[in-house]
């Protein structure tokens, strides 16, 4: 027995050396060498300082900025608590807050009518945490961001349009505009 029981611990201790120490550092060194920017994050910085991440939402309120998807993750944004909100659609607490949801994009929104509001707009992503809305919900926000920062409606047009993301390899997702990166370029846009 006394045997038996060097031979399994002999194997445990081998097991958590390779397993959870080497196999984790090699994986680890291998996408910091292939995916710097990517296995780091995905950080984005501003003037040298951490802003956010690209893969990770934030919520912009003030209507000098381009709004996220709304997040069902934790108390908004909170990367410790991804989850979907997992409400089925006959929810009757779903429906409630996509109406109310509906109904602040459609009193916000210059020209917004109830029926062309982007579905990404008003239901949270299956992380909660999506940094990206479709181009519609972006172009749907174009009035609002341009009145509150003095911009003439066509610049701000334009550059919604230049920050849509094509779908991966031509057929893969859904063209996207990642919220963060818009705003900071509005905020160099607004600074010139």
């Amino acid at each position: 027995m006394k045997r038996t029981s060097l031979i399994a611990l002999r194997m445990t201790v081998l097991s958590v050396l390779v397993l959870g120490v080497a196999y984790p550092l090699a994986v680890t060194g291998i996408a910091r060498l292939a995916f710097p920017q990517v296995s780091a994050g995905s950080l984005v910085k501003r003037d040298g300082a951490v802003v956010g991440s690209a893969l990770i939402g934030q919520a912009f309120v003030s209507d000098r900025y381009f709004h996220s998807r709304p997040s069902a993750a934790g108390s908004g944004y909170d990367a410790l608590a991804s989850s979907a909100s997992n409400l089925a659609p006959t929810s009757q607490q779903l429906i409630d807050d996509v109406q109310r949801r509906v109904d602040a994009v459609v009193s916000t929104e210059m020209g917004a009518r109830r029926g062309d509001v982007p579905v990404d707009l008003v239901t949270s992503s299956g992380s909660g945490l999506d940094p990206d809305i479709s181009p519609d919900s972006a172009m749907l926000q174009v009035q609002r961001v341009s009145r509150a920062r003095g911009l003439d409606v066509d610049v701000v047009r334009d550059l919604v349009r230049s920050h849509v993301s094509e779908r991966q390899l031509g057929f893969l997702g859904e063209r996207r505009v990642n919220v963060l990166e818009l705003n900071l370029a509005l905020d160099a846009l607004s600074s010139r």
